[in-house]
């Protein structure tokens, strides 16, 4: 800015050069006409003065004005703006549309920075991020719990100082059984590659899987015993009130006449509800100790026409397909379409049912479609929840076993409501190939 300053005088001084010749000429050989003379390089030399202080007020401040603005935006302070009305107004205009996008910017990076931090600080999963010569430069707080240190004497330590190297050399996604300083346990470890700045770094996460099957297995646990608790109450209660009620009769002294009859109806309900209770354990068992598959070749066509046939209830329709082979287990899947058919025509009406069985081929699986015209599945996410059942005398056995072979076939289930007409829709996928 000096130097800018110093060429505005140096071209002031030009302008006031032929009044000054002029006027040393006349004071030192009296030229002609010098009281012409005097007076105009005088005027000239104010009016040389008055445009020297002119340029500098229209130059040379805005030009401070603009240095400081960029100084200020250099140190980051995004606040300052300047004010039109100069000969450089445009190029300020410029500057103060920098510093409001470079303020916005600034705002947007904090805003996404807080939310980062906020988002790491909830994961239950440890997130490191290391540098390119692997040195931590982030942990959030469920990694140091696992390594059982504070931040500041994690920052900056190497992966091998934190025990950490020899998963960052393992495969990008694995799971291990390990201890670490701040828990033990069964561990899904992963990591990718990362740049920040034109560097290379690491990012390495951890997620405790064993903590969520732990977690997954107690909940399940606790579903299994209420429901368990539930129907041997059902069935306990009506047997030891009926034993109780014979243990008073026997005890009648003399017995009354119809004390046969009694007796009889007791020790009926008795046997009946022990039946049930056996039935319902029966299936719990098939349902806990179901086989591997045993995988052969299977026609599909051929494997749901032989389960339909099964069903004397309601007549099934079989609707014609293409020639479909997957590989299965021929005996868990027709045992799995028994059911589901089962069910469609139990729900089906007694005068006008109507149950349809059809297949297809759908990208690489295989879709096997059960319909019926009944009221449609019940509104409930407990469907396929063992020993859940919304029909009166249930076992609760039947969709859970269904579910458990297709999944145990790499597949899946599901039983939703008719779109197009009222009733149930029941699929079970399995894959091709």
């Amino acid at each position: 800015m000096p130097r800018f300053e110093a060429r505005v005088l140096y071209g002031g001084l030009l302008i006031a050069a032929p009044a000054l010749l002029a006027l040393v000429g006349v004071l030192t050989f009296g030229l002609p006409g010098a009281r012409w003379i005097v007076p105009s390089a005088l005027a000239v030399l104010a009016l040389t003065a008055w445009v020297a202080r002119w340029q500098y007020r229209r130059v040379i401040h805005p030009m401070y004005t603009l240095s400081s603005l960029i100084e200020a935006l250099r140190q980051g302070d995004y606040s300052l703006r300047g004010t039109r009305g100069s000969v450089l107004g445009d190029m300020t205009d410029d500057v103060n549309r920098l510093a409001e996008r470079l303020q916005r910017e600034r705002l947007e990076f904090e805003e996404s920075s807080y939310l980062l931090s906020k988002t790491l600080a909830a994961l239950d999963s440890a997130v490191f991020v290391f540098d390119e010569s692997r040195c931590l430069r982030l942990v959030n707080p469920a990694g140091q719990q696992l390594l059982n240190a504070e931040k500041h004497r994690l920052f900056g330590a190497s992966a091998a100082e934190l025990g950490l190297a020899a998963l960052l050399d393992a495969p990008p996604i694995q799971t291990i059984t390990r201890a670490f300083p701040g828990r033990t346990g069964r561990f899904e470890v992963r990591h990718a590659p990362l740049r920040s700045g034109g560097r290379g770094g690491r990012l390495l996460v951890v997620n405790d899987v064993g903590r969520v099957l732990r977690e997954e297995e107690r909940q399940a646990w606790q579903r299994l015993l209420r429901v368990l608790g539930h129907e041997v109450n059902n069935s306990l209660a009506p047997i030891q009130s009926m034993a109780d009620t014979l243990a008073t009769l026997a005890a009648r002294d003399p017995l009354p006449d119809d004390w046969r009859e009694d007796f009889r109806t007791g020790l009926d309900v008795i046997g009946k509800r022990a039946g049930a209770l056996a039935r319902f354990l029966a299936g719990y068992s098939s349902l806990a100790r179901l086989p591997s598959p045993n995988m052969r070749d299977v026609d599909l066509a051929q494997l749901a026409k032989k389960a339909a046939h099964l069903q004397q209830r309601c007549p099934v329709q079989v609707e014609d397909g293409e020639a479909l082979r997957v590989q299965a287990d021929p005996d868990q899947i027709e045992q799995a379409l028994i059911n589901l058919l089962r069910n469609a025509v139990e729900a089906a009406p007694a005068e006008g049912g109507l149950v349809r069985v059809r297949w297809r081929r759908e990208d690489a699986r295989a879709l096997i479609e059960v319909i019926d015209n009944g009221p449609g599945p019940p509104r409930s996410d407990n469907l396929f929840v063992p020993f859940f059942t919304t029909k009166p005398g249930g076992s609760g056995i039947g969709l859970a076993l269904v579910r458990q072979i297709a999944e145990a076939h790499e597949g899946g289930v599901s039983l939703v409501a008719r779109k197009d007409a009222r009733g149930a829709l029941a699929r079970i996928w399995l894959p091709v190939g």
